[in-house]
């Protein structure tokens, strides 16, 4: 089978296109023919050895995936050959096969494509479980979300609205906060062009926001810190922007908020149930049309790289795809 293989640590454009053996399923695994993955901002900073998890090398990255279903472990009783899925594998996506333990595999409805399906996982599973589990977000509270346009933003304003909420989309760009309204937004900020503190005062007349959903860490971290309500709750998502925070604790104190932390992999391991309903819960919100994957760009596997740079360039407008 073809695959994206990195070597060693480095820059995206080292990942190269081989020709490597295909997967076989042991007792617990079922192997998948990959149609679609999608690319996540962790891809690119794991490729150059940045991210939290520092895998064995050689490695083929891509995280999610939706496909068919080629071969069944022994003890996978729940799947069969043929079958459409989708899966989180962390590793492996970017190739024609990957092998999956059958625990990391759901069925995948017939009325969801297998581009979108490819991107729901990471980005609207992370924003699932941040605003419902982590957030404990409520109807008629006003959410913020920070790099609204993005795959994991853009998933966060659709089920802060399914879920009742206010929401306040950050972006950099006019052209990326029209794609946040016209998937539910309802308060619109370019920081680019003015004081994002002070802007987010006059939004909420002083009274703050209730959740942040904040994806870009830096100097946008401590605008939202600045400006959440008492009780507050801010989410760490990610640090799209590069710069890590250093927390004030005696405003955090003042404003008896909480900062807490998102790590959508884990919480799937931890919080099996959990992680199973919310999944219930989010393929009913899309069979409602609440939510839906914005494609941004597919490319194809031979182009990995150039999907990989694009979402690190924070270019993206919801998801980009890579086709197998």
């Amino acid at each position: 089978m073809k695959a994206i293989i990195c070597e060693e640590f480095s820059a995206v454009d080292n990942l190269t296109l081989i020709e490597t053996d295909a997967p076989c399923a042991d007792d617990n695994q079922v192997v998948i023919n990959i149609e679609a993955a999608g690319v996540n901002f962790p891809d690119g900073l794991l490729v150059q050895g940045l991210y939290q998890i520092k895998p064995a090398r050689p490695f083929i990255p891509g995280a999610e995936i939706a496909g068919t279903i080629a071969s069944v472990g022994k003890n996978v009783k729940h799947l069969a050959i043929g079958q459409r899925v989708l899966a989180f594998c962390m590793l492996g996506g970017f190739a024609e096969q990957v092998a999956v333990n059958a625990h990391s595999v759901m069925p995948l409805p017939d009325f969801i494509p297998s581009e979108e399906a490819a991107g729901l996982l990471t980005a609207h599973a992370t924003a699932h479980h941040g605003l419902r589990q982590r957030g404990n977000l409520k109807a008629g509270e006003t959410l913020l979300v920070t790099g609204a346009a993005g795959g994991t933003g853009l998933a966060a304003v659709q089920i802060g609205k399914a879920m009742g909420a206010t929401v306040i989309a950050v972006c950099s760009s006019e052209e990326k906060l029209a794609i946040a309204k016209a998937n539910g937004a309802d308060i619109l900020i370019n920081y680019s062009d003015c004081d994002l503190k002070s802007t987010l005062k006059e939004a909420t007349q002083g009274k703050g926001v209730d959740v942040v959903y904040e994806c870009v860490g830096g100097d946008t971290f401590n605008a939202c810190l600045s400006n959440i309500a008492w009780g507050g709750r801010i989410l760490v998502v990610g640090f799209a922007s590069g710069g890590i925070p250093e927390v004030p604790a005696n405003l955090v104190l003042v404003k008896g908020c909480s900062i807490i932390g998102v790590f959508w992999g884990t919480f799937t391991q931890k919080q099996p149930q959990d992680f199973s309903e919310n999944m219930h819960e989010l393929m009913k919100w899309y069979s409602e049309g609440k939510v839906k994957v914005v494609v941004d760009e597919v490319f194809p596997l031979s182009n990995t790289v150039n999907g990989i740079k694009k979402v690190m360039s924070r270019n993206v407008k919801g998801k980009v795809i890579i086709k197998s």
